[in-house]
């Protein structure tokens, strides 16, 4: 491992663990196994390291969520796709989808804005999934701005919570997640099978 991937690990495990802000430079530099001085060289401000962070996941999750919908004209088994990613990414990278999640307050004026950018693109898939569905009447939901929000929410959970342990494995998890989505969102068709298959193999592409 390179010197800046071990920055990058260090970074993702402390900030996940004690936050942005909780976080010391000398802290920092000793999980990475280098000296104060040193860490610099690797990644400008800590801020700066915050924000590289923040950038390459959701790159890479708005990536894995236009291919998992790319070409799909059915506004559920795009919407289970989503849904399914969700889950095996959080449930994947507990770490690095904690520091995404919870770390944009501490982001600077200019920064907390191109991230946010990146995060309304994701959520637009998610949007545009549920809108057609209405469209198409393949959905009933009388509000689905606070729907979407709450799916996010929901499926964001699993990386608090979630253990390779526990009694479902993680493809079933995804499928169940999946499922629950479609019957919040009034569709009677099950579309989760072939959903987390899609998703899973989007997983071993893009992750």
């Amino acid at each position: 491992m390179s010197t800046e991937e071990r920055v990058r690990h260090a970074a993702v495990r402390l900030f996940a663990e004690k936050g942005f802000h909780g976080t010391g430079i000398r802290e920092l530099a000793q999980e990475a196994g280098i000296s104060s001085a040193s860490l610099y060289h690797y990644m400008g401000t800590k801020e700066d390291l915050l924000v590289a962070i923040m950038r390459e996941c959701l790159d890479r999750l708005l990536r894995g969520a236009r291919q998992a919908v790319d070409g799909v004209a059915d506004p559920r088994r795009r919407l289970a796709s989503l849904v399914s990613l969700h889950v095996l990414v959080h449930a994947r990278q507990p770490a690095e989808t904690r520091v995404v999640d919870n770390e944009v307050p501490a982001l600077s004026e200019s920064a907390r804005k191109e991230v946010v950018g990146l995060r309304d693109q994701y959520e637009q898939l998610w949007a545009d999934a549920i809108d057609d569905g209405l469209r198409h009447r393949v959905f009933t939901v009388a509000e689905p701005t606070v729907t979407r929000l709450a799916l996010l929410e929901m499926c964001s959970g699993v990386a608090r919570w979630y253990s390779p342990r526990g009694p479902l494995d993680l493809d079933r998890l995804a499928g169940h997640y999946a499922c629950l989505a479609l019957r919040m969102l009034g569709s009677a068709d099950d579309e989760c099978p072939q959903a987390v298959e899609t998703a899973r193999m989007v997983v071993s592409r893009v992750w």
